[in-house]
């Protein structure tokens, strides 16, 4: 199996969970408020902050603006799509600033994008790879452009049967796409956790051999942890500097807080998986010596007196005699006296 290099960071099993800041539209259209989040995400010890890359001719039709759709159900006096999208697009220049901030504060800049236009302007800022977004998993000939800057791609599976999935994954394949990562995802936002069915991130792995992740749109960092423990070798979430922000995704997005639970959590558990193979450590082998039992006498005895098992007791600390070895010494006689209670130890016994 592949894995991936961002930025001359490896993703893939073996190596540390990567997680992704998704500021996405986050920003609300405000370079100051897009700055304090790439700090934030930063901060929180996220690895890469990610944005998504349309504009208003990109993404949705005029028909579907026709019909005045809002993407926050209930939101009367909030902007309609049309006005939304005006609002969170970013500009070619909006880009450039962010590539550049992003350089100046060390943090690992991408994106998802949505037409071939924002894959040239994103190849200008020299992006490390491309995200595709779960609605575009069958939009071929855009699978088709990115695959050809040979970048490594992330490939979300929101809403895609593993039918969809092969056939973007070989269409990837086929026109120079680097290594590619699949992130297990449920299009629904947010998620309840007994929608996310985590085991089929090993369903991916075994149809597809690729480093598989999970783009998580649960609230709170658990599912997360629990797809760490299940071997995502990348999480993407949601962020935000508050959830109460008028926007589409603030709501559900992890606040700095969050966020810096979720990448410590992520990191522990990755680091508690280790080996299969079952080894007892230094730590644990001394510990032995505090926490395990040895042999003491259950009674006052005399030197020559042979031991039966009603003779003996096991109590802490355990660096005499063992329990597992009471069927050395049953039979054997004293070597001296004994008072209740007295530890034992093999010099005592003939």
């Amino acid at each position: 199996m592949d894995t991936l290099s961002i930025a001359g960071r490896r993703v893939g099993p073996g190596e540390p969970p990567y997680i992704v800041a998704e500021i996405g539209a986050n920003h609300n259209g405000d370079m100051a408020l897009c700055r304090a989040l790439i700090d934030a995400a930063r901060e929180s010890g996220a690895d890469a902050v990610k944005f998504q890359s349309w504009s208003k001719r990109s993404l949705i039709s005029t028909g579907e603006f026709a019909r005045n759709a809002r993407y926050t159900a209930g939101n009367g006096g909030g902007p309609t799509l049309e006005q939304a999208v005006e609002r969170y697009q970013l500009s070619a220049g909006a880009h450039r600033q962010i590539a550049d901030y992003c350089r100046e504060r060390g943090v690992v800049f991408f994106s998802s994008c949505f037409s071939r236009e924002e894959v040239d302007l994103l190849e200008s800022l020299d992006v490390p790879a491309y995200k595709i977004a779960s609605m575009d998993v069958n939009h071929l000939p855009l699978l088709e452009y990115v695959a050809c800057t040979g970048k490594p791609v992330i490939l979300s599976a929101g809403m895609a049967t593993l039918g969809e999935v092969e056939r973007a994954l070989a269409t990837l394949r086929s026109h120079g796409a680097g290594p590619v990562a699949l992130l297990h995802c449920l299009s629904i936002y947010p998620c309840p956790p007994e929608a996310v069915h985590l085991r089929t991130m090993e369903t991916w792995r075994r149809a597809f051999d690729v480093p598989v992740g999970y783009s998580d749109h649960t609230l709170g960092p658990a599912i997360s942890l629990g797809a760490v423990a299940l071997g995502a070798c990348l999480i993407e979430k949601h962020f935000t500097l508050d959830r109460a922000l008028e926007g589409w995704d603030h709501a559900i997005s992890a606040d700095p807080a969050e966020m810096r639970a979720l990448v410590d959590g992520c990191r522990a558990v990755f680091a508690a998986l280790g080996s299969s193979a079952r080894v007892v450590s230094e730590a644990e082998l001394e510990k032995r010596k505090t926490f395990r039992r040895r042999m003491v006498a259950a009674r006052a005895m005399r030197s020559g007196e042979r031991l039966t098992p009603a003779d003996v007791e096991f109590k802490r600390p355990g660096n005499g005699i063992q329990p597992d070895e009471l069927a050395y010494v049953v039979g054997r006689a004293l070597a001296r006296d004994v008072a209740a209670e007295e530890e034992l130890a093999w010099t005592d016994l003939m």
